[in-house]
């Protein structure tokens, strides 16, 4: 059962890998973005030192990288880690050789559609590779040691760490658009990554208040096809007993429930919440998860 989930794992980084140096080589790298992490920073010095490629410069920055993280974080950084860097600095190179440096895709100085377009692809690629339970090394491992040492959080390290290499890109560049949408890139990546990881799914979590909820109880179970939980509690004001009923369900269903709610009881108070992920029967299944 394991061999099969090893081999996906590979595949989604081989394939995370490729789509992460796509992005760059055929994006962000010929209008002199730079959307942070190592390769952002690898094009500002590409650009100083023509014959370093973005490539080497991150493959070799990434190796004492990885050691000073496995010796302050442990070994958390394992073969699949490590693969994920070598491919994609291997892409990255080889993409840049066989199409070149200039508008690869002839999109002349529309820079707005390469810095959404390459964000997506960068944001799908690291995506896969978190999915396979490995890390982009680079910047991540830096901004966690740093947050190790200082105790600050490891978020509010990164986006500092990245504002720094983005602003390099103003410095060497000389042009304030460099990093206005280098900064959407960085956003766009965020948004990608989270529907990547999280899916594309956006499941509500209702909570019910109602003096029906009989009513609703047999809705949500016989028409919705859903299950759910009463919660115990009281009224904060009045110290009433009442029960309140907890339930999943997907955005067309929270639809109908909310009208099938006011025709029962137009007098209930409902609270809808965004959920991110729902596993467990009836949604994504709770894979077992593997370690680095």
């Amino acid at each position: 059962m394991k061999i099969p989930k090893l081999l996906t794992d590979y595949l989604q980084i081989v394939l995370g890998s490729f789509l992460l140096a796509a992005g760059f080589v055929f994006f962000i790298n010929p209008y002199k973005l730079v959307p942070g992490g190592l390769f952002g920073l690898g094009l500002v010095v590409h650009s100083l030192i023509p014959w370093i490629s973005v490539g080497v410069f991150s493959l070799v920055l990434n190796i004492p990288i990885l050691l000073i993280g496995i010796r302050v974080l442990g070994p958390k950084f394992g073969l699949k880690t490590v693969i994920g860097l070598v491919l994609s600095s291997l892409f990255m190179d080889g993409l840049t050789y066989l199409v070149g440096e200039d508008d690869p895709l002839g999109l002349g100085q529309d820079v707005l559609l390469c810095a959404i377009f390459g964000a997506i692809l960068i944001g799908a690629g690291i995506g896969l590779t978190f999915r396979a339970r490995a890390t982009s090394g680079g910047v991540d491992v830096i901004s966690m040691v740093i947050a190790k040492w200082s105790r600050y959080p490891v978020d509010k390290v990164l986006v500092v760490v990245d504002t720094i290499i983005v602003l390099s890109g103003l410095i060497v560049f000389r042009d304030w658009k460099t990093p206005l949408y280098s900064l959407l890139t960085i956003y766009i990546v965020g948004r990608v990554l989270e529907v990547v990881l999280m899916g594309g799914a956006r499941n509500k979590a209702l909570y019910i208040f109602s003096e029906k909820n009989e009513e609703i109880r047999k809705f949500i179970v016989k028409d919705l096809d859903r299950g759910g939980t009463f919660f115990e509690g009281a009224g904060m004001f009045s110290g009433e007993k009442k029960q309140v009923i907890f339930t999943i369900l997907s955005l067309r269903e929270t639809a109908i429930m909310k009208e099938m709610i006011h025709s029962i009881d137009p007098e209930a108070f409902v609270a809808v919440v965004n959920t991110h992920e729902i596993l467990g029967e009836g949604f994504h299944p709770l894979s077992e998860p593997n370690g680095i």
